[in-house]
């Protein structure tokens, strides 16, 4: 991951570079002024504004130009930042031409403004957040692929179950992640969308030709045109919102499953080393999975984000009051959480230490416990699936008691010895022949979700 300086004590822990960067206030101010730029050329395409006035308008979109901290001042006064932003614009315009300085912001509203200058911001970042969904597909495919006939112990409620392969662990997680990247792009493109509607969303300031400058308009900021404005209508960037928080939940779920393999007493995956990661400021031997705790973390704020945005949507009329701000921060904060999270994620998969004979030994801990069921199968057959479980239960509770093996408990009760010999129960309890459909579930999701060449 690469990261930015400069981003405060915790940015680069939580955040990536390029995303932080999209939503950095630079970026924002940014993001307005292109939108007030292209507006102008918009308007001048159609014959509205007068084509001379474009050259000084779109020379001062440049918010290098502008105090940021000041903007932020009079934007505690004004109510938004598109306001001071506008005012500090013209201004700028009119000292190069007074003439021009007139057709700023010529027929657009604040909103209009902020929100299309938040679309942009989200167009540049969702193509970083979709280059490491990529990294984390291709890991994880490899993974699949290459550890699909390694057994290790399944886990539920955090047991020994039955024995699984990784590869089909592996293999779980790319197809979530497959899942995610599908809905966060539909929600993606349906968001890339312009918003342009004036006071009360008629453009009635720009009397015929508002529609023209709204197709000249999307067509400038190369984004589709909606059948109508937007201002009180959010359901595009919640619905973006909430791809946003599955995705971080899916990553979550990766790295509370591979904190727990990490643990000492399990030991069968660990994130790569690196310089200065994972230590402790006491305990020289620790290895702390960093990534994990990220991604982690991550998938506990970014929720209560996104219920943000979906308590925000009842806006009143054609314009709202308090719920479009408790977006403005909301919506980046999810953004930038999100690519902390993937990427932390991307870099753990794709240096992945995985330890399959620990994965195996690991196996036997329970002396064969968690064989039961496949040993309750194989009596199932001759004796019935109620009898062959109660069989089990006894089995595995002497096998507890005495300290001995679950085969050991089985050949001592002659009710199991009848019907399976020796052999037979030799063969039963071999994890290896008791992963079912695991590796054809493993072809699966690689034949739908692994990246292609």
């Amino acid at each position: 991951m690469t990261l930015r300086p400069g981003r405060g004590l915790f940015g680069p822990l939580f955040s990536a570079d390029a995303v932080s960067a999209a939503f950095d206030d630079t970026a924002t101010i940014q993001a307005m002024l292109d939108v007030e730029a292209a507006l102008a050329r918009a308007e001048a395409k159609v014959g509205l504004i007068p084509q001379s006035a474009v050259a000084p308008i779109a020379a001062a979109c440049n918010a290098e130009r502008y105090d940021i901290d000041a903007l932020g001042r009079a934007a505690a006064l004004a109510g938004n930042t598109a306001i001071p932003l506008v005012k500090a614009l013209t201004q700028a315009v009119g000292s190069a031409d007074s003439d021009a300085a007139r057709y700023v912001h010529w027929g657009a509203t604040s909103q209009d403004i902020q929100d299309c200058g938040l679309v942009l911001q989200v167009r540049a970042a969702l193509a970083p957040l979709e280059a490491d969904i990529g990294r984390l597909e291709l890991a994880l495919a490899g993974l699949a692929a290459r550890h699909a006939a390694d057994p290790m112990p399944g886990r539920t409620w955090l047991q020994h179950a039955a024995p699984i392969t990784f590869g089909l662990k592996a293999a779980g997680y790319l197809s979530a992640l497959g899942r995610a990247k599908r809905r966060l792009r539909d929600a993606g493109e349906a968001a890339l969308v312009l918003q342009f509607g004036g006071a009360a969303g008629t453009l009635a300031s720009l009397g015929e030709r508002g529609i023209g400058v709204s197709e000249a308009l999307a067509q400038e900021l190369d984004l589709a045109l909606p059948a109508l404005p937007w201002h009180a209508a959010r359901d595009r960037l919640v619905d973006l919102a909430c791809a946003l928080g599955v995705l971080v939940g899916g990553l979550g779920k990766m790295a509370r499953d591979l904190s727990l393999l990490m643990q000492t007493d399990v030991g069968e995956a660990f994130e790569p080393v690196a310089a200065g990661k994972g230590g402790s400021s006491t305990m020289p031997h620790k290895r702390n999975p960093v990534g994990c705790a990220v991604a982690i973390s991550a998938a506990i704020r970014v929720p209560p984000l996104v219920a943000t945005m979906l308590a925000a949507m009842p806006q009143e009329h054609e314009r709202g009051l308090g719920g479009w701000h408790a977006e403005w921060e909301t919506l980046p904060d999810i953004f930038r959480l999100t690519s902390g999270a993937l990427a932390q994620m991307a870099g753990a998969f794709e240096g992945l230490e995985v330890d399959p004979a620990r994965m195996r030994a690991d196996l036997d801990k329970t002396q064969g416990l968690l064989m039961a069921e496949a040993a309750s199968m194989a009596l199932a057959d001759q004796i019935g699936k109620a009898q062959a479980h109660h069989l089990l239960e006894i089995a595995s509770r002497r096998a507890l008691a005495d300290g001995c093996s679950l085969a050991e408990a089985l050949s001592a009760m002659p009710e199991a010895r009848r019907h399976l010999s020796p052999e037979a129960l030799a063969q039963v309890m071999r994890p290896e022949r008791y992963l079912g459909a695991a590796a054809a579930f493993v072809q699966r999701v690689l034949a739908e979700d692994a990246p292609q060449p």
